[in-house]
């Protein structure tokens, strides 16, 4: 089965003055999903948003919200960002010893499932979940760190993980360094979802935004061999 080619704004680039502005502006621009991404300065180093903005946004697109839980615990949230308005709520393998009950959790509020894997974990972490969700995303770089993100280890990752899947209805989503450069490599590999923050958000104008989502995706899908 080929999945949808989806290209997700990361927020965490926005503008955090006029955060419900720059959501519809990239809705606007091309965005397939919004991609928000939530930090408890515990699980990593830095703090971003809870639930409530998520509630705050929710009625500036109707995209889908994609919401990356790099939160630990995870479990006491869940219930509070589903009600928010996440679409999509992704935890991480790591943030805790019971990741088969999170995903149970975030199926059971009636939403869809994604597990995460930071740079430094195996693949053999999410055979085990691999029934339970819906998205896998992989991460190229340590969440909430300035580090460059590997040119090699994500799409080796991204093949292990999209044959895993097999005929499953999983999105392989990659978050981290993407680029018109770099999507190419990651999408041949078997990725169909491609979160950008400052590769969507530089320019800082509407006009911008939708030439450099233009530019990601005719450059993933030519790597798909469709029409760009």
């Amino acid at each position: 089965m080929r999945h949808p080619l989806v290209i997700a704004p990361s927020i965490l680039a926005a503008d955090f003055s006029r955060l419900g502005e720059e959501v519809r502006a990239v809705d606007q621009a091309g965005a397939d999903w919004i991609h928000v991404d939530v930090m408890d300065g515990h699980f990593v180093p830095n703090i971003s948003i809870g639930p409530g903005v998520v509630k705050a946004l929710r009625p500036h697109t109707k995209k889908v919200l994609d919401v990356h839980l790099m939160i630990a615990p995870c479990d006491p949230y869940l219930e509070a960002f589903a009600k928010a308005g996440a679409d999509i709520i992704t935890v991480h393998v790591e943030a805790g010893p019971h990741v088969h009950r999170s995903l149970q959790a975030i199926r059971a509020l009636g939403k869809k499932a994604g597990v995460t894997l930071n740079p430094g974990t195996s693949v053999d972490a999410i055979e085990p979940v691999v029934d339970l969700v819906d998205l896998i995303l992989v991460m190229s770089v340590i969440p909430a760190s300035a580090a460059k993100p590997s040119s090699r280890s994500p799409p080796k990752k991204v093949a292990r993980l999209r044959a895993l899947a097999a005929a499953r209805p999983i999105d392989i989503e990659v978050d981290g360094g993407i680029t018109p450069e770099t999507a190419p490599a990651v999408v041949q590999a078997g990725a169909n979802v491609l979160v950008a923050g400052s590769a969507v958000f530089k320019g800082g104008k509407p006009e911008a935004y939708r030439a450099n989502i233009a530019a990601i995706r005719n450059a993933a899908a030519l790597a798909r061999g469709e029409a760009a």
